[in-house]
């Protein structure tokens, strides 16, 4: 997507942080951006810079990403003041800091729950209207450094980043037929205020083993204030964007530990040959990621022993008789 002037975005939590940074990107290229909210104050900031900039088309809407028809009315609004929607960032988040054993169902519930369950939300309501447009457009799912790189004390955060991640992957097969781009946002360290997150859980959620404790949020506060500026990581998600690249990295200072986790993962694969039937299962799963094509991909193209397809394979076992493939 090289052409943004003029399309429409909707970015979930784009009145702080790194949604913020996203719709400044966004509006100074000339896009009309819809930014959705829930702290006034966070709004109040937003608006107070985009008043400087008033040839930037830029709508608010309150928002809570687990309302689905709240989801549903905001992207309604949208299209009534500015018609089709072209690109979906799903940006809003929260952060929930502690030893993963020790966490309760509402711990588990909260984070997925927004996290994950905040990105389904806006894909549920706008995959299908961008593509009844038929114009084409994108979609970003904003997760984390999380998704790749875990550490012991964010297990659930980094669990409902790692879902985003997988997700993102498979959508992208899913939507290039239909011209919709789909990227991974994972950001590093950033000026935000995700750390303000458990000040504004919800009560029916308030079992925690967690609970917010002012000197830490204090600690979040002083080392997010030396991270990336929000706009340097929203111009690197728009260039990435209008490059259609699949992972968009704002932050170099990863790859030492890239190497490693990659190092690792290719030297645990079992050195031995694998049985020609598996083989030939896994060619046919890779030719079906056909994005560059621009084909569908049914669950028809996985199948084994189909003579149209692959007449020099033998039938898979049946049931009991060895173990079942799977696409994965």
């Amino acid at each position: 997507m090289q052409q943004v002037a003029n399309k429409v975005a909707f970015i979930t939590g784009g009145v702080s942080g790194i949604g913020l940074g996203i719709a400044k990107a966004f509006a100074a290229a000339g896009m009309k951006v819809v930014i959705t909210y829930r702290r006034q104050d966070h709004l109040d900031d937003a608006l107070a810079y985009f008043r400087t900039q008033p040839a930037q088309v830029v709508h608010p809407i309150r928002l809570d990403v687990t309302d689905r028809a709240g989801m549903v009315r905001a992207a309604d609004e949208t299209e009534r003041l500015f018609g089709k929607v072209h690109v979906l960032v799903n940006n809003a988040g929260i952060s929930l800091f502690g030893p993963t054993d020790e966490a309760t169902y509402e711990d588990y519930e909260w984070v997925m729950g927004v996290n994950f369950g905040g990105v389904v939300n806006g894909l549920v309501t706008f995959i299908p209207r961008i593509k009844a447009h038929g114009e084409g457009g994108h979609i970003i799912n904003v997760a984390s450094m999380a998704s790749f790189l875990p550490g012991p004390q964010g297990g659930i955060y980094t669990a409902s980043k790692f879902a985003v991640r997988g997700l993102t992957e498979c959508l992208r097969y899913n939507l290039a037929p239909h011209g919709i781009g789909v990227s991974l946002m994972c950001p590093g360290l950033t000026k935000s205020n995700i750390h303000e997150s458990t000040l504004h859980r919800p009560q029916r959620l308030a079992n925690t083993a967690f609970p917010a404790d002012p000197s830490f949020i204090n600690m979040l506060a002083e080392l997010h204030s030396a991270g990336m500026d929000p706009l340097e990581v929203g111009e690197k998600t728009l260039r990435g964007m209008q490059r259609n690249d699949l992972y968009i990295f704002s932050h170099p200072e990863f790859r030492e530990e890239f190497q490693e986790l990659f190092d690792a993962v290719i030297a645990a694969l079992p050195d031995e040959p694998a049985d020609p039937r598996r083989v030939a299962v896994e060619e046919m799963r890779r030719r079906a990621r056909t994005e560059a094509s621009g084909k569908r991909t049914e669950l028809t193209d996985l199948l084994v022993g189909n003579p149209a397809q692959e007449p020099s394979l033998r039938p898979l076992p049946q049931a009991g008789e060895g173990a079942e493939p799977s696409p994965r």
